[in-house]
């Protein structure tokens, strides 16, 4: 088992059952739908198609709907008149127009208001860079100085200007409320500014009658700024590199990574780095040095799951993408195991998660993860309701695999986007368990392959009322 988990962008090059199946086989963990693209029947279809291959292969596969949010997009683009070059006029106009290098509109009408003259427009992660130099009631006109070729949809940040973008569009409401009638796993929210954007995205979900829990992308200066009580109010964050390296001076990318991966390991947050992480492969059957290295560190950073984007949605080499994301994460954990030098947070005694939350729990994980490195054990068990247990436990990045059981189907999927857990489906609830630990010993270690007289330890009771309230050390065959 990898325990740094993998999270692949579906899209045109991989939403085949052909390629499902290779993504699944390869170590998938998290399917991710850019609701920025596609339309439902699409969508639908690839979700029907995922949910068929992984109940065949009886594996637990999340899925992520990842909402547009308050995203500035170009409008439709005709291909065969899309390249700008430096030095080049163009102009931004309010109504909808069949787009052009020289004239095109946006998804937000207001653009034309909430920019001014000297501003900057970037386009597609500032590929092409844009300055206002007129501007009028219904248009902006702007002189290009880094030319491209414009396309259609991409996004477009203005790190001069103060947007009055809502916070959920009315696509983003149609978007959510199929997410939810399908059930999907997690829900992501692009450009999260402040604490308000998750409060009134958990509103909006609670009016459709759902009950997901909220990834927070973060990539924008106003997130930062406010970074602590966005990971406390949210389920899971996303460090969205690509925009927030547009909006924020590209060199301070790396500390800002660090420093939300540790936070959110101190909230007991799962973490998912993402932004071309392997990028040259949606054009190359291999990646740069550069881009091996940094999927490694994003490992040893602490992250739960790093996250293919273009290179497993639209590029040349979707499969090739997840093995080497998988091969990278895999082995740079195994060497730094090797090394003996793997910092590790267990005998951190600032390294309490969960204890704002409820202290009996986070002190039963902490202590779990004590016990197992003591002992040496060879396993970690954690009976679930909603697995928030496991996912504390999981932040200490024990060597231990964490097997946790569950009867909900839906709390095994979540469970699949946190750092070294493996979740498994149990057929009986806890309430209905006869005999629990002999469908542990029937079960866990047989998967396990754990032999006589090694350690495992357990957390949670099937038959209590409250699963961590109890820590238990057991040896096979005793």
């Amino acid at each position: 088992m990898n325990k740094t988990k993998i999270v692949a962008t579906i899209g045109p090059a991989s939403c085949s059952e052909d390629m499902l199946s290779k993504f699944v086989d390869g170590g998938v963990d998290v399917v991710r739908f850019n609701m920025s693209h596609g339309k439902y029947d699409q969508h639908q279809n690839t979700y029907n198609t995922l949910k068929k291959i992984t109940q065949q292969r009886g594996v637990h596969v999340a899925t992520l709907a990842d909402l547009c949010g308050p995203k500035v997009r170009t409008g439709d683009i005709q291909k065969e008149h899309s390249q700008i070059n430096e030095g080049e006029i163009c102009t931004i106009v309010r109504e909808t127009v069949s787009g052009t290098s020289r004239i095109f509109s946006t998804n937000y009408p207001d653009l034309i208001d909430d920019v001014q003259v000297g501003h900057r427009v970037l386009i597609d992660d500032g590929q092409i860079r844009l300055a206002v130099s007129e501007k009028s009631k219904d248009s902006l006109v702007c002189r290009c100085e880094i030319g491209g070729s414009l396309s259609s949809h991409k996004g477009i940040n203005v790190p001069d200007s103060h947007l009055s973008l809502s916070t959920l569009s009315d696509k983003d409401r149609e978007d959510l409320q199929w997410a939810i009638e399908n059930n999907f796993d997690y829900v992501a929210l692009s450009f999260v500014r402040h604490v308000d954007d998750i409060q009134l995205l958990r509103i909006a979900i609670k009016k459709a009658n759902g009950n997901v829990p909220i990834v927070a992308k973060i990539e924008t200066p106003q997130a930062i700024q406010s970074l602590d009580e966005i990971i406390k109010t949210s389920d899971a964050v996303l460090v969205a590199r690509g925009d927030l390296g547009v909006e924020m001076d590209v060199w301070r990318i790396p500390m800002l990574q660090k420093d939300m991966i540790r936070r959110c390991r101190r909230y007991g947050k799962p973490v998912i780095v993402a932004t071309q992480m392997l990028h040259s492969m949606v054009e190359s059957a291999t990646p740069t040095r550069a881009e091996v290295s940094d999927v490694a560190n994003a490992v040893l950073d602490g992250a739960d799951a790093v996250m293919l984007s273009a290179e497993s949605a639209v590029g040349k080499y979707p499969v090739q993408a997840v093995n080497m994301l998988g091969r990278i994460t895999e082995q740079a954990l195994q060497d730094h195991d090797a090394l003996h030098d793997r910092r590790t947070d267990i005998v951190d005694k600032r390294m309490q998660v969960g204890r704002d939350t409820d202290i009996t729990a986070a002190a039963v994980a902490r202590s779990a993860a004590l016990v197992a490195h003591d002992l040496q054990a060879k396993l970690i068990v954690v009976w679930c309701r909603s697995g928030q247990t496991a996912r504390w436990l999981s932040k200490y990045r024990c060597r231990q695999t964490i097997v946790t059981l569950s009867s909900n189907e839906a709390v095994c999927r979540r469970m699949a986007l946190s750092y070294g857990i493996e979740p498994m489906l149990i057929e009986s609830t806890f309430e209905d368990a006869r005999s629990p630990w002999e469908m542990l010993e029937q079960g866990i270690i047989n998967m396990q392959d754990l032999q006589l007289g090694d350690i495992y330890v357990v957390v949670g009771d099937p038959a209590a009322r409250h699963r961590a309230s109890t820590l238990s050390i057991h040896v096979v065959g005793q």
